[in-house]
């Protein structure tokens, strides 16, 4: 024979375990990437809504199933209600409705013939709650500490949108509790037609009485508290992703004009001096630019890139002639592996206008590519003059050229990249990129 306090204690035990399954429920449903998805929208088809009837519900109608094959061995497992409420709230009355009916079918098939109502009922009055909320990002808000509610009520620094949004979380709670109410008295006049924790037979501990309203609100509330907390992450994350897109373009936006300049100003030169080599340079200028307007993607494979660099050399050796030569050392393997658009072009002109220019005999670029380990090494090389060293600590943070790449790297790459130069007076310059060359990193910004 059990004792009293020995009875209360497996009755608090079994309310405490009910919060652990409903936590562990949210969590298992979450990591669906299809549920996700659909947590995101507000809006959704009646397919859409079957759907997470469907796909959700059969969790909570498995824990039904559980508790009845068991012969009420694992009472624990039925979160029959708070998930028929819960998926009424978060995906609407039809939702909530077909939730309801769906989850029920092992309790009416054990006799319990009241289930269906009940549950499609709380399924139902979900939706409705969802359809009067102040703001759609209230039902995520729903809280069931009361304390904490009435608290945000009388406060003195509330604003009509915290009264709403707090009403509205109270209201949730008092719907909550009394579906319990009803489901407890079902039980009572109805003996065997629910499921319910309540013993009406039984004399039950006023905490025992106290703790099956509490946990009924905390199995409600779980699921709610999980899912709201991934759809925040995922807020987050396409605010970063969107926020790193803003920055490459306005990166994008910036080394362009830069370059266009540049270029433009080789034309003025050329324009008195050799009108013929003004007119090739403009149409060799015209296609470049044809095909940045054309490139809209953050990315580009490696080929690609090389031969925007053989048009942009052809309109600078038009002004240097013979003293500038251009020397490629491409391993085959690298030249498919995705790079930031207009990678190369700042550095190399870096290395005309810095290293090569003041030299009278002119000088080589050498640009070199291979794939080790998964990862892309890039180099470009010339002989000029070199960097002074007190410049070459800080260049990272000067210019337009080699801080660009490097920020647009940063973006793009986070801590997987890394950029180095090297540097000796009258030697020449050399400049290094190592960046992974796998296509799915870099899915979400291409």
């Amino acid at each position: 024979m059990v004792s009293g306090s020995g009875m209360l204690e497996q009755v608090l035990a079994t309310l405490l375990l009910r919060i652990a399954v409903a936590a562990s429920l949210a969590s298992i449903l979450i990591r669906s990437g299809r549920f996700q998805r659909a947590l995101m929208r507000e809006e959704r088809t009646l397919r859409e809504r079957v759907a997470i009837a469907l796909g959700c519900g059969a969790f909570f109608a498995a824990g039904a199933a559980i508790r009845v094959l068991t012969q009420d061995t694992y009472q624990a497992v039925d979160l029959g209600l708070e998930g028929s409420f819960v998926l009424g709230i978060v995906g609407g009355y039809i939702t909530g409705m077909l939730s309801g009916i769906f989850i029920s079918a092992p309790a009416m098939l054990n006799g319990e013939f009241l289930t269906m109502l009940l549950l499609a009922g709380a399924g139902v009055l979900g939706g409705l709650l969802r359809d009067v909320a102040p703001d759609p990002e209230d039902i995520w808000r729903f809280s069931p500490f009361f304390d904490l509610q009435l608290y945000r009520l009388v406060r003195r620094d509330k604003t009509t949108y915290d009264l709403r949004g707090t009403a509205f979380s109270l209201v949730c709670g008092l719907a909550v509790l009394g579906l319990e109410v009803v489901r407890i008295g079902i039980a009572t006049l109805v003996p065997k037609s629910v499921f319910s924790l309540y013993r009406p037979h039984q004399h039950q501990h006023p905490l025992a009485v106290a703790g099956l309203f509490a946990t009924t609100l905390f199995a409600t509330a779980m699921p709610l508290k999980v899912w709201s907390a991934r759809r925040n992450e995922k807020k987050l994350e396409t605010q970063q992703m969107l926020l790193n897109e803003a920055r490459l373009s306005a990166l994008q936006r910036q080394i362009n004009p830069h370059f266009l300049f540049n270029t433009l100003n080789s034309v003025a030169s050329l324009i008195r001096t050799n009108p013929d080599q003004a007119r090739k340079v403009v149409y060799q200028l015209s296609n470049i630019l044809r095909r940045l307007l054309r490139k809209q993607e953050n990315l580009c494979p490696l080929r690609e890139e090389l031969s925007f660099i053989d048009d942009y050399l052809a309109i600078e050796m038009v002004r240097f002639g013979d003293k500038l030569k251009f020397v490629k050392e491409i391993e085959p393997d690298s030249l498919d592996s995705p790079v930031p658009s207009m990678l190369l072009q700042p550095i190399i002109e870096n290395s005309i206008r810095h290293g090569l220019s003041s030299k009278v005999d002119g000088g080589m670029i050498r640009v070199r590519s291979r794939v080790t380990d998964g990862r892309l090494y890039v180099t470009v090389e010339d002989d000029g003059v070199g960097i002074p060293e007190t410049k070459l600590a800080t260049l990272f943070e000067q210019g337009i050229g080699v801080s660009n790449v490097n920020e647009r790297l940063k973006v793009l790459f986070g801590e997987e990249y890394r950029m180095w130069i090297d540097s000796r007076l009258g030697e020449g310059t050399t400049t290094g990129i190592e960046i992974p060359c796998a296509p799915a990193h870099l899915a979400a910004v291409s």
